[in-house]
């Protein structure tokens, strides 16, 4: 993708985009990339989520990009901000990887999965279709959301590129 306009998006962090922009987020193990996009307004937004829940919260200020349940509501609202609309947009989500192989199935260690079921709950509380997904599996993810086209980008060292 080109790089003119990259709009970093850290770890437990979101951002959004108007008209022209590339939103971009490494390091996606467990964690999952969700993306939103309104074509009409031209307006995208990335959260890189790390738990699926705030309900687990400890830290004394609550970081609501951290969690699945608080960083799409969120996102939702700074995107219509800049004059998108819920009804018009699409998700589409890469990561929620199981990075570490235990003995002991036990829901606490099957962070990757629950953050994925997490962000489809979310998504599915405001009636937003998910185009496309690209999660599981036990590989880190590099994305870039393309503000313009809504095409996202997967980096992964096992698996290439890929477009969705």
């Amino acid at each position: 993708m080109i790089q003119d306009n990259l709009i970093k998006v850290g770890m437990a962090d979101l951002n959004v985009a108007h008209l022209t922009g590339v939103l971009k987020t490494t390091g996606l193990g467990s964690c999952v990339g969700v993306t939103l996009f309104d074509a009409t307004a031209r307006v995208a937004g990335m959260a890189h989520v790390m738990l699926p829940t705030s309900e687990i919260a400890r830290e004394g200020k609550l970081n609501i990009a951290k969690y699945a349940d608080t960083a799409i509501p969120e996102l939702i609202r700074l995107m219509e901000d800049l004059g998108a609309q819920v009804k018009r947009m699409v998700a589409k989500m890469a990561g929620g990887a199981q990075m570490f192989s235990f003995a002991s199935q036990s829901d606490t260690m099957r962070i990757g999965p629950r953050n994925v079921e997490s962000c489809k709950e979310m998504l599915s509380r405001y009636q937003i279709p998910i185009n496309a997904e690209d999660t599981g599996g036990n590989y880190g993810r590099t994305i870039e959301f393309d503000c313009e086209s809504g095409m996202l980008m997967i980096r992964s060292v096992q698996h290439g590129v890929k477009e969705l």
